[in-house]
């Protein structure tokens, strides 16, 4: 009986704590980068001769537009951006991504995104990286930015080899509101106070959910709904919008 109480008080304690933390949420492709880690991983394996250069790169653009319009169909794509995955041994995923966040990644990392990060940092925030690409390619990324936390699409591993399949929901559109509700019952964190940075149209049922709604060097169709409802845009490129 000792044992079972102190399991509640602790878990009571934990549900405190996470009340009281206000949450930071970011996209990342467009928003925290300059541009997109995903698609920069596709063109990675383009240069590097590791996929058939034509028939990839055309898929990997048309995917691209279908997520720029709103349409792209998240299983499809992550059939296909997961099936590389599967021909490499892990030292050789390592080696790939070490050289992909060197020529591809940092590149992308801004300034302002990072000031603003240390801005929320430093008030206690905590820091939730939600994004639809991979968390192959993002949970480096996701360390290197320093963030808390990251939820991420999850490619399935079985004997430290990936099968090309993901686990669960991927966290795009609507299923980023169900990967973060998950999350927040898992963790007894609240929505009290948070906020949500993000670029795309494709975020707008997470927009909708936080207390502080703020688009980042938008898309058209977001900048008009920021500009309806009365949202921030902030530019993190340079220039205030």
């Amino acid at each position: 009986m000792l044992f079972v109480n102190a399991a509640v008080i602790l878990c009571n304690i934990i549900q405190l704590i996470g009340d009281a933390v206000t949450l930071a949420i970011f996209d990342l492709d467009g928003t925290l980068l300059s541009g997109d880690s995903d698609y920069n991983w596709g063109q990675f394996l383009v240069e590097k001769g590791l996929v058939d250069t034509k028939l990839y790169k055309q898929a990997n653009d048309r995917f691209f537009q279908q997520y720029q319009a709103g349409a792209l169909d998240i299983y499809e794509y992550l059939a296909f951006s997961l099936k590389p995955l599967t021909q490499f041994s892990k030292a050789e995923r390592d080696a790939l991504h070490q050289e992909f966040m060197d020529v591809k990644v940092r590149p992308m990392m801004q300034e302002e995104a990072s000031k603003l990060l240390k801005f929320h940092k430093d008030q206690g925030h905590f820091l939730l990286l939600i994004t639809a690409t991979n968390q192959f390619v993002t949970g480096p990324i996701s360390d290197s930015l320093g963030m808390d936390h990251i939820i991420a699409p999850v490619p399935e591993v079985i004997d430290d080899q990936y099968t090309g399949n993901v686990v669960g929901i991927p966290s795009f559109q609507e299923g980023k509101v169900t990967r973060l509700n998950d999350w927040l019952k898992e963790t007894g964190h609240s929505m009290e106070g948070s906020y949500f940075y993000s670029d795309s149209r494709n975020d707008l049922p997470l927009l909708e959910l936080v207390e502080h709604p703020i688009a980042v060097d938008a898309d058209p169709t977001l900048t008009e709904i920021a500009k309806e409802r009365g949202w921030p845009h902030i530019s993190l490129r340079g220039n205030s919008m």
